[in-house]
């Protein structure tokens, strides 16, 4: 039972680990999935400003309303990337550190280029012309830059993800090939448990449906089990003992019917007598006397026999028909 107790012990452990560690590496699933999924629109974002301002740089009176709310996005999305670029910086990765502040560099720089040609074209002069046909190079420039970046930074968060998820899906196959193996072993010890359970029950229903204990035999003990064991050998020595016990007094009450009987014979041969010595002489009332005691010591003697008969053949009932040994 020791042993049964420890493996379950061990068993709710490693259930719980297990639970935790599945939650960890969804988190993580979800992290990257997050962190994924903000850098693509970062970079559909940037394309998207940048696209923007080519369209109003070629058409002087076109809206600027979409190029303002491209930029609101895109000022939005830098503000929760950096949130998330701070949780990945406490990592020990220092490749991805040196990326994050790369990123966070260009970002700025783009806004700021951004900015300065929404400043530049609200002025309409040859030279502000000259120096917003540069700004809008430096857009492009720094656009293409930042894609590019955007998709080695993807690329680089793949790998670091997987690298971990590795680890920790190694771990979690190490715990549970542990947990199989202790849930075998639980089931084995509980397996012999319930058959030495069903053996005894086995045995007890017989006990009371037949009232004898003459089909009742000992349990037959396959097992290590050190718990089982011994209670499997003191289930079969009170067997032992009923069984004994019975048989002993089948022996005696053997002796008692054999000696009575020899009493019920002498008794017998003694009435012989006093008819054979009343032939021969006149009886008297002494003589009369004890010859009814006699009589009725005989019939006494008589009804004993009988009933120890009929117990012995209770006993018999009882008894079991094989010899029981203590295992």
């Amino acid at each position: 039972m020791f042993k049964i107790k420890i493996a379950g012990i061990l068993i709710f452990s490693l259930s719980v680990v297990l639970s935790a560690l599945s939650l960890y590496i969804n988190h993580v699933n979800i992290a990257n999935a997050n962190m994924l999924s903000s850098l693509n629109a970062k970079k559909e974002l940037s394309q998207e400003v940048s696209k923007n301002i080519f369209y109003i740089y070629k058409n002087k009176h076109a809206s600027t309303k979409q190029l303002e709310y491209s930029i609101e996005q895109f000022i939005a999305n830098i503000n929760k990337q950096e949130k998330e670029f701070k949780e990945f910086a406490k990592t020990d990765s220092s490749l991805i550190k040196t990326q994050n502040d790369t990123m966070i560099n260009l970002w700025n720089e783009f806004s700021h280029h951004v900015q300065k040609f929404t400043d530049q074209n609200k002025v309409n002069t040859a030279y502000t012309n000259i120096i917003l046909e540069q700004t809008i190079k430096d857009v492009y420039n720094t656009n293409l830059q930042l894609v590019m970046e955007i998709e080695k930074s993807i690329s680089m968060y793949q790998a670091y993800f997987f690298n971990s998820l590795e680890t920790y899906k190694t771990v979690q196959i190490i715990l549970f090939l542990l947990l199989v193996l202790l849930l075998i072993y639980l089931f084995l010890q509980m397996k012999d448990l319930m058959i030495f359970i069903q053996k005894f029950l086995d045995a007890s229903k017989k006990l009371i449906a037949n009232a004898t204990i003459k089909e009742l035999k000992p349990v037959k003990l396959n097992n290590t089990n050190k718990e089982i064991v011994e209670a499997g050998n003191n289930f079969n020595f009170f067997i032992n003992k009923i069984n004994d016990s019975v048989r002993h007094s089948s022996h005696s009450l053997n002796l008692a019917t054999h000696s009575l009987e020899s009493v019920e014979k002498n008794i017998e041969d003694f009435i012989d007598l006093l008819y054979i010595a009343q032939e021969n002489k006149q009886r008297d009332k002494d003589l009369t006397k004890k010859e009814d005691a006699v009589i009725q010591s005989l019939e006494e003697v008589s009804i004993s026999i009988q009933r120890l008969k009929e117990l012995k053949q209770d006993l018999d009932n009882l008894t079991s028909s094989i010899t029981i040994k203590k295992s």
